[in-house]
C-alpha cells in the first residue's frame, strides 16, 4: 500500500515525532510505501510532494515544526479542489492518506472521507480543543513555555511594582491559559468560555497590591469582556467583542486575533492608576523542541495511525483516552470544540485576587 502523509494548520511541537513513528512502523512492519505532501492540503491539490523513508525521518524526533511544511489551505474554497486531490492521489498511486492537524485540517479530512477518500486523522493542536481525545500533542509544550514565561515575569513585576498581563494562545478554548495560569500562580485567569468583568479584574489587581504583591493576569487571546462592562470608555474600546487585528480572515473563516492583553493592561492603568504592561507570547508557544510528554504522545498516535491505515479503518481519528490510544470517527472529533468546563474554571477562581 502507498500512503500519503500531510501536516496542516499551525505548526506544533510533536509533528515530526508523528511522521517518524508512521514511517518507522509502516515500512519495516507493514511494508508500506510513503509519500509526503508539502504544506498541508496544498500538497495534494498541487501535487507537491517529497519522499518519505526511514532515512528522511532520522534525527527529527526532537525537532519542532514539521519537515513536510504546513499551511491553512482549504480545498473546499478552491475551485475543483477536491477533484484535484482525488486526481493527484490516483496519479501517484496513493491508496490512503494520513492527515495530521487540528479542527480545520481534520474537518477537511472528514469531508474527504465522505467523498470516498481513504483517510485517517491524527489530532494536533496546542489549544487542546479537539473532541475525541483527552490531550493533543503540542499542548503540554505550549503550557510549559507559557508557565516558564509567567515564572520569569513574576520577578520583574515584583521589582517594578506593576501589573503584568500575559496573553497566550486560545481562540475559543482557554486550556493553555487555565493550565499555565494555575501552574504559574496567576492572580487572574481570563478565558474565552467565561466572559469577564474588567471591573472585577481591577478589584483583584488592587487587592493584590494592598498585600504588596504584584499581580500577574493571564488572558487567552480570545477572551471577551462582558458587553457594556466598559460603559463610559472612549470610542473604539472592545467591550463585548473579541479583539481582532484587522477584518481579514483565513480560508477557514478565522479572523486574526490580537490585542486583548493590551486592552486589559490599558483598562487596569486607567481604572486603578497602577502601572501595567503586556507580554504577548504569540508564536513562541508553538516553537522549539517538544516536551517528553508530547514526544511520547505524538509517537504513540503515529504508531496507531499507521495501524489503522493497515487495517483499512477509514474515516477515523486516533486519540488518547486515559492512557489508551483509541479510534473515534472523524465526524465525532470535529462536530464541536472541546471547551473548558465552567466547573474547571471555578476550581481556580479561589486563587484570584
Amino acid at each position: 500500500m502507498k500512503v500519503g502523509v500531510l501536516t496542516g494548520g499551525g505548526d506544533c511541537p510533536g509533528l515530526n515525532a508523528v511522521i517518524r513513528a508512521i514511517i518507522r512502523k509502516g515500512i519495516p512492519t507493514y511494508g508500506h510505501e510513503f509519500v509526503g505532501f508539502r504544506d498541508g492540503w496544498r500538497g495534494p491539490i498541487e501535487n507537491v510532494t517529497m519522499p518519505l523513508d526511514i532515512q528522511a525521518v532520522r534525527g527529527i524526533l526532537t525537532r519542532g515544526g514539521t519537515i513536510l511544511g504546513s499551511s491553512r489551505t482549504n480545498p473546499f474554497k478552491i475551485e475543483n479542489g477536491v477533484a484535484l486531490i482525488q486526481q493527484n492521489l490516483d496519479a501517484l498511486g496513493v491508496d490512503a492518506l494520513i492527515a495530521i492537524g487540528g479542527e480545520d485540517t481534520l474537518g477537511v479530512a472528514k469531508k474527504l472521507a465522505d467523498e470516498g477518500v481513504h483517510v485517517v486523522g491524527v489530532p494536533k493542536t496546542i489549544d487542546n480543543d479537539l473532541n475525541g481525545t483527552d490531550y493533543t500533542f503540542g499542548f503540554d509544550t505550549a503550557v510549559n513555555i507559557a508557565t516558564e514565561a509567567i515564572d520569569r515575569l513574576h520577578t520583574t513585576a515584583e521589582s517594578h511594582h506593576r501589573a503584568l498581563v500575559v496573553e497566550v494562545m486560545g481562540r475559543h478554548a482557554g486550556w493553555i491559559a487555565l493550565h499555565s495560569g494555575m501552574a504559574g500562580g496567576a492572580s487572574v485567569i481570563l478565558i474565552p468560555e467565561v466572559p469577564f468583568s474588567i471591573a472585577k479584574v481591577c478589584e483583584y489587581v488592587e487587592s493584590r497590591f494592598r498585600t504588596n504583591y504584584a499581580p500577574i493576569i493571564v488572558v487567552s487571546e480570545g477572551a471577551i469582556p462582558l458587553a457594556g462592562d466598559s460603559a463610559g470608555d472612549s470610542a473604539g474600546d472592545s467591550a463585548g467583542e473579541m479583539v481582532v487585528k484587522d477584518g481579514s480572515v483565513d480560508s477557514f473563516g478565522h479572523v486574526r486575533l490580537s490585542g486583548i492583553g493590551e486592552w486589559v493592561a490599558q483598562e487596569i492603568e486607567r481604572r486603578t492608576g497602577k502601572e501595567a504592561r503586556t507580554s504577548v507570547l504569540g508564536h513562541i508557544q508553538r516553537g522549539g523542541t517538544p516536551t517528553a510528554f508530547d514526544r511520547v504522545l505524538a509517537t504513540r498516535l503515529g504508531l496507531h495511525a499507521i495501524t489503522a491505515v493497515h487495517e483499512g479503518d477509514w474515516g477515523k481519528m486516533v486519540g488518547l483516552k486515559g492512557t489508551e490510544i483509541v479510534r473515534v470517527p472523524l465526524s465525532e472529533a470535529t462536530a464541536s470544540l472541546k471547551l473548558v468546563d465552567p466547573a474547571r474554571y471555578a476550581e481556580v477562581e479561589v486563587f484570584f485576587g
